[in-house]
């Protein structure tokens, strides 16, 4: 028969005891699995690559352009000043207006050098009636003087007033032409063609010979001369490039345009005529001449323009973006270029000058790169991009 004895206080507390090591033992075994799930984090997702645009770099024949400041000056121009004293009658053109060699511009009041012409032809005249005297004594003289009808002295005598009558001739004559002369010179003409300009003397005004100021100018405005600064390093760079055939000359006249002072650029095309043979110390320039049809008279002395002179052609100039080139801490230029595993790398460049929109890259680059012209901002050296070729019109606009 069985029999349930009564839990004593002893048993109850073994029992207590016996489940608290075994909950305890439990804690301990979960503690390193839940310790091993925390580790356990997700793994980080890579970016995908970041996408560029680029430039792909090819050699192409660059024309190059020297821009230059420059200033206007006329082929022909004659400053008009009065080559005899007196008063001025009548002006006989319109202020502004073309007109021709030999026009009269002036009328000087002329009374006084007529009065002086004939006089001079009086002179003349009475001279000439003196040489034929001495002629004729001296005709009578020359058989007598054989036939020693007279003397050897008075023979030389009458010889010697023959001569001197004739240098009076001679005198007087020069007399009437210089007479004649001042007579002309009071019709003031025009020594060129051209345009005229305003003149500071009405009819009534007192001039004289070869006064300083002018009394009229008169400019020819078509063609016109350009003059432009050529600093001597770069006609040292022009002429070692032309020498090592890196630049190709086009034709034997370089031609030239011209941007005007509003920046319009100026429809006719003109040529470098000639460049002086030194340099002036005190600038380190050369000045260069350049030719150009003017038939609106739109140039006009002494306007500011900017030149642009054609160098010659770089058979293997290679153009990037101007936006593609950046520049260091140092201010040295470089370009960001991805390789054939689509990685970018910092590549440093020189860049000679800028043609339109593009920098002429005349090292650090070779045909075949690929340049970074857009996203430069997200990328860095070493990362992994996603290259797009630039669009046609965007490589058009580029060249």
């Amino acid at each position: 028969m069985l029999s349930f004895e009564k839990n004593s206080p002893r048993s109850t507390k073994g029992t207590l005891d016996l489940g608290l090591s075994i909950w305890r033992g439990f804690s301990l075994l979960s503690v390193p699995l839940v310790l091993a799930g925390c580790d356990k984090k997700p793994a980080a997702q890579q970016p995908p690559p970041q996408p560029v645009v680029v430039h792909t770099v090819k050699t192409q024949p660059v024309s190059l352009d020297t821009a230059l400041p420059g200033r206007v000056d006329a082929v022909e121009q004659g400053e008009i000043r009065p080559q005899v004293s007196g008063v001025i009658v009548s002006r006989n053109f319109e202020q502004g207006a073309e007109i021709k060699a030999g026009q009269q511009l002036f009328q000087i009041y002329a009374a006084p050098y007529q009065a002086a012409y004939d006089q001079a032809k009086a002179q003349l005249q009475n001279a000439e009636a003196a040489a034929v005297r001495a002629q004729g004594q001296l005709r009578r003289y020359a058989p007598l003087v054989r036939a020693h009808a007279i003397s050897d002295q008075e023979y030389d005598n009458t010889l010697a007033a023959a001569r001197e009558a004739a240098a009076q001739v001679a005198q007087a004559k020069a007399n009437v032409e210089s007479a004649a002369v001042n007579v002309r010179y009071t019709r003031v003409l025009a020594p060129i063609d051209g345009r005229i300009g305003r003149t500071l003397y009405t009819p009534g005004a007192l001039v004289t010979a070869n006064q300083t100021q002018p009394i009229a100018v008169v400019t020819r405005l078509d063609p016109i001369y350009v003059d432009v600064n050529l600093p001597a390093a770069d006609m040292l760079r022009l002429r070692r490039e032309l020498a090592s055939g890196q630049l190709q000359r086009n034709g034997d006249d370089a031609a030239v345009h011209l941007q005007l002072e509003d920046s319009s650029t100026y429809s006719q095309v003109g040529k470098l005529e000639l460049s002086e043979v030194t340099v002036d110390p005190s600038t380190g320039t050369l000045v260069m001449r350049a030719v150009f049809p003017n038939p609106d008279r739109l140039l006009m002395p002494g306007m500011f323009v900017h030149a642009s002179i054609q160098e010659g052609v770089d058979p293997t100039g290679i153009l990037v973006p101007q936006v593609a080139v950046e520049r260091d801490a140092k201010g040295n230029p470089f370009v960001m270029t991805v390789d054939k595993q689509n990685v970018v790398a910092m590549r440093h460049v020189e860049a000679s000058r800028t043609v339109g929109t593009n920098w002429l890259v005349t090292k650090g680059l070779s045909e075949g790169d690929r340049v970074v012209t857009s996203g430069l901002q997200k990328i860095q050296p070493g990362a992994k991009v996603s290259p797009q070729e630039e669009s046609a019109e965007s490589a058009g606009k580029a060249e």
